[in-house]
């Protein structure tokens, strides 16, 4: 499978929902401390065409490519428009790019309303018409595409939020991650949180929702575990996963195996997890050389996962194989 070699250290990589060979990627200069950013859409099946070539040819070249002035930290597709998506900003923008449109012409929408960097973005699954922003001036807002302002800002956390997930089942639902130690359950419908749960005695870094159980939360901190938590009952965490060296910078539940969840950390490590079972880990990849940013899994092909990092490299390739195997 390919593997891209990034014009910046990677921070996070997405899967199209559409299009089963296209990935987006958000990259920024020097670890997103000052510089451009660099928003990337890359085709799969041409890369592992020019692979094959004689030689191993290097990697095409992106199909959308489009700098920005301030360091990117996620990433996200559209769930209902097949060319749109948006892109979390270090100068608290949230942007949104066409790459049906020449770059000339992006992005399309410049969203400016949070006071602090955006570092996380989620794009509604089943409404499919609104997407989530997370930010460190400690709030998350809720945006529609078609509109110049935020829908509505949420209130609560007491430290940065760094990541937020919806719900695969419940349309008006999601769950935050903070520097407060804290995940946030919320309903859009509601004024409040609707659960606050001291997840960890770190800071909260990543989450995410079981596509198959719609109680089953995820989340990984600073204290380099992960703990997955029954909302029902969310007094202690249902199982607890050790593994990872340093701090855990996102996880990611499997759209198509129960149980199954991805997760990358700071000591260049991306595993796989089976939560439910005593020996919980599955996998352990150790071909990044730096710190791991961005993981996914396809919703469109089975297995098939994606990682980047600050070593400048993305790569792609089916659960149960080397990533490196070209």
């Amino acid at each position: 499978m390919p593997a891209f070699k990034a014009p910046a250290p990677g921070f996070s990589v997405r899967f199209s929902p559409f299009h089963e060979q296209r990935l987006l990627a958000a990259a920024s200069q020097h670890f997103g401390l000052v510089g451009n950013g660099h928003l990337l859409v890359l085709d799969l099946s041409a890369a592992a065409a020019a692979a094959a070539g004689p030689g191993g040819a290097p990697t095409p070249a992106p199909l959308f490519a489009f700098p920005t002035s301030d360091a990117l930290f996620d990433c996200a597709w559209s769930e209902s428009h097949e060319s749109l998506c948006a892109a979390a900003s270090g100068d608290g923008s949230v942007r949104l790019f066409d790459i049906a449109l020449p770059p000339a012409q992006n992005p399309v929408r410049l969203l400016r309303e949070h006071a602090r960097e955006v570092h996380g973005l989620d794009w509604n699954p089943v409404r499919r018409d609104a997407f989530l922003s997370a930010s460190w001036d400690d709030t998350l807002k809720l945006w529609s595409p078609e509109r110049p302002a935020s829908v509505r800002t949420f209130r609560g956390h007491e430290y940065c939020v760094y990541a937020a997930a919806w719900s695969a089942r419940h349309p008006d639902v999601f769950a935050s991650a903070s520097g407060d130690r804290t995940a946030r359950v919320w309903d859009v419908r509601e004024p409040a949180p609707t659960l606050v749960i001291p997840a960890h005695d770190h800071e909260v870094l990543s989450l995410d929702w079981d596509k198959y159980d719609p109680s089953i939360l995820a989340t990984g901190s600073v204290d380099k575990s992960i703990r997955v938590w029954d909302v029902r009952a969310p007094r202690a965490p249902m199982a607890q996963l050790a593994g990872h060296g340093y701090a855990v910078k996102r996880v990611k539940f499997s759209p198509h195996r129960q149980g199954m969840l991805m997760s990358c950390s700071y000591d260049m490590t991306v595993c796989m997890w089976d939560y439910r079972k005593e020996d919980a880990l599955l996998a352990r990849y150790g071909h990044h050389t730096e710190f791991v940013a961005g993981i996914d899994m396809s919703v469109l092909v089975e297995g098939l996962l994606a990682s980047t990092g600050w070593d400048e490299m993305i790569y792609v390739w089916p659960f149960g194989s080397d990533p490196r195997a070209m």
